[in-house]
């Protein structure tokens, strides 16, 4: 991806943040400039890679596959250090655009539209071997707990939310014409490098073409504190 793409995406999702009323903490306003002198008082911030993530899952077409988002909270499970056995997301998905099928092999997670458009989560269980299995899915939805065949595209309108579980595939989607979505997550601790198995082998984050400066820093980009 371009820098600008990137850059642009980033203020696309501080716009509909606004929109919705809703606040970042400080370190998501940050500039590159401002990192240059932040200590160890921020370890908590860089170990576990908090703030903006924008992927296109390595296959370059952002526009389609692929999000942006925000890890507000974080705990660690690699590093007593942090106690902390949660994390909250914040997700923008644009009209258009899916993120694949994959699932988690340790976190349980709700996800949960915050407004705009309708989402679609298509689900399937875990087959054992890396497969989709054909049997029916339980979903649990906003208190309700039901059966639905493999791969039934459960809708999410503003408000509405679906809990996932480990070993439960599941990709975000959109219904056309009903425009940009907010997601919110609120899960178990988050570790994006060890515990997401996708159906499909895809990237991570996407290799960035340097067309202009960053706007906001990646959390993967943050400069070793200043002693």
């Amino acid at each position: 991806m371009k820098r600008s793409k990137i850059n642009q995406c980033i203020r696309d999702m501080e716009a509909l943040l606004a929109e919705h009323r809703v606040e970042l903490p400080p370190f998501c306003k940050w500039t590159p400039a401002d990192w240059a002198d932040k200590s160890h008082e921020y370890d908590e911030i860089r170990d576990n890679q908090l703030g903006w993530d924008i992927t296109d899952c390595g296959l370059e077409d952002f526009d389609k596959v692929g999000f942006a988002l925000i890890t507000l909270r974080n705990g660690n499970q690699n590093n007593p250090k942090y106690k902390k056995v949660y994390a909250e997301k914040l997700i923008m998905l644009k009209e258009g655009q899916r993120f694949p099928c994959h699932f988690h092999w340790n976190k349980s997670e709700d996800i949960i539209n915050r407004g705009g458009g309708t989402m679609i989560i298509h689900v399937y269980n875990d087959a054992g071997d890396g497969s989709r299995s054909t049997e029916d899915v339980l979903v649990n939805r906003d208190g309700r707990s039901y059966l639905v065949p493999a791969g039934t595209g459960v809708e999410l309108k503003p408000g509405e939310s679906i809990t996932l579980w480990p070993h439960q595939y599941h990709d975000f989607d959109t219904v056309p014409g009903t425009g940009d979505i907010l997601i919110g997550e609120v899960s178990m601790c988050n570790d994006d490098n060890t515990d997401n198995r996708f159906y499909e082998p895809v990237g991570r984050f996407p290799k960035i073409e340097e067309d202009e400066p960053p706007y906001r820093l990646l959390c993967n980009e943050y400069p070793p504190a200043k002693d």
